[in-house]
């Protein structure tokens, strides 16, 4: 069986783009456990300017009409009726139109929307998309021949969404290749973030306001923010109203200096309103760092399971705050270790590709 993963952008993983990301690293991995798998990224520009990889990336060019495909796209699906072509990402018109080719030659396609339908993230921008819905996305999800959910917030929006569509329950898997060079921790109490700088989508707005009250009981304590994006000159104004001067934006960070800076943290966080599965969680657990996540993340299931962190539900300040104060309790007596451990636990039985690649083999079946 030849697997054909289909995305926007050129599976890049040192991108922000966690879509790319994680595709990237199942096409790495299913080519690791011997399978056949290809990526086509849809891309204006179309410059094979990325590293080597383990597996064979086509570009194909994206035109101004987000519905038209590619010729070369076209001719290149028609020639693989037999292959199973796995769509990434929600809500995106070019797959539409690839949903009616699929159809019209009878080619089955799995669907990944990365989060993307989940109830909150439907609720965003919610008449535009139920407009976009009724005039396309159903039809898609009529065509589609599972839905790939990779959490229950997907699988709940779904159900309302689109009652009849099929779907299938799976986490990301994720394989640590972080460089393991001890650093040693910040002197004072230190929390952090990685991702792209969306307010509202990552919870940043919950989390500046849950530091504020955590700061003003606790001057010895950090909040470092990594990333970049539309958001980031709306947060420093708020760090500058209310006078948050241990608020350091990093701006965009990758490799090992990346890792370095998650490694001096004592706590990562991650309050999401709505993710589809965050790697940088994943990445910081890998690093033996505490995590504190939201339900909407999809991991908090996984961190209270293992003790690996705390997960809160969503959009609250005071559930936040409550939760920085537990971990500078065991910060105080050096008890952040056992978390630290307990989060490797939950990558090696939770999210190890070894575990769940051969299950992903159902999603094309």
């Amino acid at each position: 069986m030849e697997i054909v993963h289909i995305v926007l952008g050129k599976a890049n993983p040192n991108r922000l783009n966690g879509v790319n990301k994680v595709v990237y690293n199942m096409a790495t991995e299913q080519v690791k456990a011997g399978k056949n798998v290809k990526v086509w990224g849809l891309t204006p520009n179309p410059t094979y300017d990325f590293p080597e990889r383990n597996f064979e990336t086509v570009l194909f060019k994206m035109h101004k009409n987000p519905f038209q495909l590619d010729q070369a796209l076209q001719r290149a699906i028609i020639q693989k009726p037999n292959a199973a072509y796995h769509l990434h990402g929600g809500w995106i018109p070019v797959f539409y139109s690839l949903a009616k080719l699929f159809s019209k030659h009878q080619i089955k396609f799995v669907l990944t929307p990365h989060g993307a339908y989940n109830t909150i993230a439907i609720q965003q921008s919610k008449i535009k998309k139920w407009v976009y819905f009724n005039l396309f996305e159903k039809h898609l999800l009529r065509a589609v021949h599972q839905v790939h959910a990779i959490g229950a917030s997907e699988t709940e929006g779904l159900k309302k969404l689109s009652p009849k569509t099929q779907s299938f329950l799976l986490p990301y898997g994720f394989e640590s290749s972080i460089n393991q060079v001890a650093h040693p921790k910040e002197k004072d109490f230190t929390l952090g973030f990685v991702g792209r700088l969306d307010m509202h989508t990552k919870g940043l707005d919950l989390l500046l306001e849950a530091f504020n009250l955590f700061q003003k009981k606790f001057s010895n304590s950090k909040l470092w923010i990594i990333g970049d994006g539309d958001s980031r000159k709306t947060l420093e104004q708020i760090c500058k109203n209310n006078q948050l001067p241990n608020v350091v934006f990093w701006g965009s960070k990758f490799g090992t200096e990346k890792d370095e800076l998650i490694s001096r943290m004592h706590v990562f966080t991650h309050p999401s309103r709505n993710e589809g599965l965050p790697t940088a969680v994943l990445e910081a657990a890998a690093m033996g760092v505490p995590v504190l996540v939201t339900e909407a993340t999809n991991v908090g299931s996984f961190v209270t399971k293992h003790k690996a962190g705390i997960s809160i539900e969503n959009n609250s300040v005071d559930a936040l705050f409550g939760a920085m104060l537990d971990f500078y309790d065991a910060f105080l007596l050096n008890q952040l270790d056992s978390c630290a451990a307990a989060g490797k636990t939950m990558l090696e039985q939770e999210f190890s590709w070894s575990v769940l690649i051969e299950k992903y083999d159902k999603l094309y079946n």
